[in-house]
């Protein structure tokens, strides 16, 4: 099937109340946007090694590391420091506000939350986030490998992960060369030619490597997802991180490499009901209550 055009924008919620955490994640889903839930300001950073969400939604007030603390400590690292953050606040005077705006956030919104006040600022942020830092930011979510191609199959810009797997590829190959490996490069005219297919293969040494069309971002910038695949080592690195059984790691990995729960039933020989059974293993063992956060850390584990 051919890549969405439009791929969903990813928002982190950080906040420590179950109700809130329910109704802002129901709202974000209806938005057509991917919601990621952090309950304190420790796990939001801890969730940040592995993803990059489009914008943070943070409440001002938790247990622990607050929201203002929290945010600063974001701001402090430059991978991160980009990501808008929007305070939610029941907080109503004016030294509150300023404090949000010193810590680093871009906006805040008061609490009890209007749905669409919310979601109004939650968009203007999100493009004002792809204006100033570029079609870099937040193309996806779970961290994996992207390389940013023309129409002729000549290289614009490689995320630090493509490099890694280009590198290995091809130990010549730099990111300032003109165009990829030589080696994906059949691969990649044939996706180019076709886009219609959303994917083209080809193997390379002891792995399969998948380019995967996902948009085009502007005006001839298309963007590229290489799936690199190692399916008997990377099966065997995630049951071992992650104490999991021989098909929930290989579901994992379907997972990691962008897979819908049909295709890997298919691939897999099993239910699609049966695929959510190992899901809802999978997520209970790596402590994660969404697809795309599994997914973030199976890409960390297989590509460090």
């Amino acid at each position: 099937m051919p890549a969405d055009p439009h791929p969903r924008e990813t928002v982190l919620v950080v906040d420590d109340t179950p109700e809130t955490l329910r109704f802002l994640t129901d709202t974000i889903d209806r938005a057509g946007m991917t919601a990621l839930i952090a309950t304190n300001g420790e796990n939001a950073v801890e969730l940040l090694d592995h993803i990059t969400p489009g914008l943070i939604l943070m409440d001002a007030v938790m247990p622990g590391m607050g929201g203002f603390e929290t945010t600063r400590a974001i701001k402090r690292n430059a991978a991160w420091a980009h990501i808008p953050v929007i305070f939610m606040t029941g907080l109503t005077e004016s030294e509150h506000v300023v404090e949000a705006l010193d810590a680093g956030g871009v906006d805040y919104v008061r609490k009890p939350i209007v749905v669409e006040e919310l979601l109004a600022r939650v968009r203007v942020h999100l493009a004002n986030a792809r204006i100033s830092h570029g079609s870099q930011i937040a193309l996806d979510a779970t961290g994996r490998h992207l390389i940013a191609v023309d129409g002729a199959g000549r290289q614009r810009w490689c995320t630090p992960q493509a490099e890694r797997e280009l590198t290995q590829i091809d130990p010549l190959w730099s990111r300032e060369r003109a165009a990829p490996p030589e080696a994906i490069m059949p691969a990649l005219l044939r996706l180019l030619a076709d886009p219609s297919a959303g994917s083209s293969k080809v193997d390379v040494g002891d792995a399969t490597i998948e380019l995967v069309l996902v948009t085009r971002a502007r005006h001839d910038e298309i963007l590229i997802r290489l799936n690199v695949m190692r399916q008997g080592a990377d099966v065997q690195r995630l049951q071992d991180r992650y104490a999991l059984t021989l098909r929930e790691a290989e579901v994992l990995l379907w997972i990691s490499y962008g897979k819908p729960n049909r295709v890997i039933s298919e691939i897999l020989g099993i239910s699609p009901r049966t695929v959510n059974k190992h899901l809802e293993q999978i997520f209970e063992k790596l402590g994660v209550e969404t697809r795309a956060a599994a997914a973030a850390f199976a890409v960390r584990t297989i590509s460090n």
